[in-house]
């Protein structure tokens, strides 16, 4: 599948901004079943110096500096983006849980795809033993980690509503976990912290996912979203694999992959250093077309 992806982001600011520097993750991934046919940014105002590069772990990574004074701050990202990804392989086809758990601890490289980078605590995703435990009763000795996996990601979908007013992106994962409550952030937040408390590696990832309108319903312009999921790592053979505990999804074709890091940290589509005073304002608008 061909998807023709457009995502705005606006800020508006109470006050002139003098100068800013933002960094920006917008661009998608090639490799892992997606082909990037086309990609691009533009930004307004014009920055007056930009540099692109990959990070560590494979993102494309855009810096820009604007000197212009400016109420508003509009960034478009544009992409094509041919998708697709070969079938997961069956769940109980996939090595243990405890297997993976002793493979991962005798690797042997320590490139952007080892897992040895995601089995550790980060700020935005501790170790946090109610996570742990919650995920542990999906993981009873024994059971092929995918099934274990998939299990996990269904019962956060079952156990957990989505509420777009009941955390923000600073709100600490315990709270939204106490809570049972949050935005897809959050669930992929507390599975990979359940995973890595069990010492199974998992990824956060950024992206899109694709929309169907209601039948008989028109496809509304801008109503698509940023998304964020999880890749587990399932052994040496199986290799990472996506799953959605926002929808309970095992990742395919409707994906788009933008980056993937530790947490969100790592993959945030735009931050950076304004100098201004006052309250700012955010829009975004995200079209997830499929054309072919």
């Amino acid at each position: 599948m061909i998807y023709d992806i457009r995502h705005i982001t606006t800020y508006s600011y109470d006050s002139p901004v003098g100068s800013a520097l933002c960094t920006l993750r917008l661009s998608p991934r090639d490799g892992r079943g997606q082909h990037v046919l086309d990609s691009g940014i533009e930004i307004a105002p014009l920055p007056v110096s930009r540099m692109a590069r990959p990070d560590f772990f494979g993102n494309l990574v855009t810096t820009v500096r604007i000197e212009e004074s400016h109420r508003e701050l509009r960034v478009t990202s544009l992409a094509s983006v041919d998708v697709r990804r070969e079938s997961q392989p069956h769940a109980d086809l996939t090595p243990s849980w405890e297997e993976v758990r002793r493979e991962v601890a005798n690797v042997q490289t320590l490139d952007a795809r080892s897992p040895a980078h995601f089995i550790f605590p980060t700020k935005l995703v501790p170790l946090y033993d109610p996570a742990t435990d919650y995920a542990a009763l999906s993981f009873p000795p024994g059971r092929p980690v995918l099934a274990g996996a998939i299990d996990f990601m269904r019962r956060i979908r079952k156990d957990f509503r989505y509420d777009q007013e009941a955390t923000l992106i600073s709100t600490p994962l315990s709270e939204a976990f106490e809570a049972r409550g949050g935005v897809c952030q959050d669930f992929a937040h507390i599975m990979i912290a359940g995973l890595r408390g069990l010492g199974l590696p998992a990824t956060y990832v950024s992206g899109y996912i694709r929309t169907i309108p209601p039948e008989g319903k028109p496809r509304l312009e801008g109503a698509d979203a940023s998304h964020a999921w999880v890749n587990v790592w399932c052994g040496a053979d199986a290799g990472w694999l996506g799953l959605d505990p926002t929808n309970a999804l095992q990742v395919n074709d409707d994906f788009v992959e933008i980056a993937i890091g530790r947490d969100y940290a790592d993959v945030a589509p735009l931050d950076g250093i304004i100098l201004m005073s006052g309250k700012q304002t955010l829009k975004v608008s995200v079209d997830v077309k499929p054309v072919g």
